[in-house]
């Protein structure tokens, strides 16, 4: 089954960049920097988002996410859903932390429970075709409109959802131009997707 094993943020400046991802949300081996000076403008097309148990730990990852120098792109709030909120980080790559609870049920944790990378794509029903051409599955599905895949051992699990649906979740507007400035680390590159999303072989 196809895994990823990391994802890679291109940043201007790796050295000012480094330790916010581990101050913030406590990953160290998930994320990985890469200088790049690739032109990039707006909305980059991906958020990474992070699933937790509970409403306190939400505001205990934003909290620490805001102190180590990301900005408040959506405030964590109470929803249909759960609870959740959106941030940017200094990259300027955009994260969401968000729990299906609704209250708590002990005290606040930093423990991540899934780490979900959510491609902007053009046509969801197109990129999930390439996509299962390369050997993924679908673990959920719905419509034209959002797709997940199966990638259980993964540390980061892969889901397309449609552009400009993706951006008004992130609270930002879906313009951008240049480079996505991420590349995936997994079992099934390298290649570029239809989207021009980079994929490479993982390097452990």
């Amino acid at each position: 089954m196809t895994s990823i094993e990391s994802v890679t943020l291109e940043v201007t400046d790796p050295t000012a960049v480094n330790g916010f991802y581990g101050e913030a949300f406590g990953l160290d081996t998930e994320i990985r920097l890469r200088a790049s000076e690739a032109a990039t403008t707006g909305f980059r097309g991906f958020t990474l988002s992070l699933t937790v148990s509970q409403p306190a730990d939400v505001d205990g990852l934003i909290g620490a996410a805001l102190d180590a120098g990301a900005s408040a792109l959506k405030p964590a709030t109470k929803s249909l859903w759960g609870y959740g909120g959106v941030v940017q980080a200094p990259d300027g790559a955009i994260w969401k932390v968000a729990t299906s609870a609704k209250k708590d049920t002990g005290p606040a944790t930093r423990q991540i429970d899934q780490m979900v990378l959510l491609l902007g794509v053009a046509d969801v029903a197109a990129s999930k075709r390439f996509y299962l051409d390369r050997g993924l599955t679908v673990a959920k599905s719905f419509g034209r409109k959002y797709v997940e895949f199966a990638t259980e051992s993964s540390p980061v699990k892969l889901a397309l959802y449609g552009r400009r649906a993706l951006a008004k979740d992130a609270g930002v507007s879906p313009d951008g131009t240049g480079s996505h400035r991420i590349v995936i680390g997994g079992d099934a590159g390298p290649f570029t997707d239809p989207d021009g999303f980079a994929w490479e072989a993982a390097s452990l």
